[in-house]
């Protein structure tokens, strides 16, 4: 007998795997990759916010103002965050306000087009001054069907930011 009956043919399932791993799989390679996506764009927000904190130590301690400048700051913020950030792609805004509420009611971040910082001012400040410090980075999105849900930003990037605020320490000393 060359054929197989209608009953045999309902029967058989040879390729039913193989057609459901079809239609399963690859929406599920993709959200396995999508969350790693995810993963990798947090760990790179939290490296963001401690480079943040470590490198505005330096301003708060008044190491930047007393002789290390702006070269001390941004090779503080570049050791942390450079285990998943390229560090002459992070930008800066450092500035001196009058108060607290004058840095609450400072403007809020501005980029251009291109997703860069409008402003990147560097005003440490003097003794007891209140500071304000943003970071911005722009993370790139490698997962291209991850850039138009994760993007934030013209160029399928996303834009992270890390503010901290914060008054300087009184590090003048006088000698006896």
């Amino acid at each position: 007998m060359l054929y197989k009956s209608k009953q045999t043919w309902k029967k058989n399932e040879d390729g039913s795997t193989a057609v459901e791993f079809a239609l399963i799989g690859i929406p599920f390679i993709f959200m396995v990759i999508g969350i790693i996506e995810m993963a990798l764009m947090f760990t790179s927000q939290s490296l963001l916010e401690a480079s943040t904190n470590e490198a505005s130590r330096l301003i708060r301690t008044g190491a930047v103002q007393q002789g290390g400048g702006v070269d001390a700051f941004e090779d503080e913020l570049c050791d942390f965050a450079n285990l998943l950030m390229a560090c002459d792609e992070i930008q800066y805004q450092v500035d001196s306000v009058d108060s607290f509420q004058d840095a609450q009611d400072f403007p809020d971040a501005s980029f251009d087009d291109e997703g860069n910082l409008n402003n990147q001012g560097f005003d440490a400040g003097g003794v007891s001054d209140v500071v304000l410090i943003r970071i911005a980075y722009k993370y790139p999105i490698k997962t291209p069907m991850m850039q138009f849900i994760l993007s934030n930003n013209n160029d399928g990037n996303r834009i992270l930011l890390s503010t901290v605020v914060l008054q300087t320490e009184p590090y003048e000393f006088e000698d006896d």
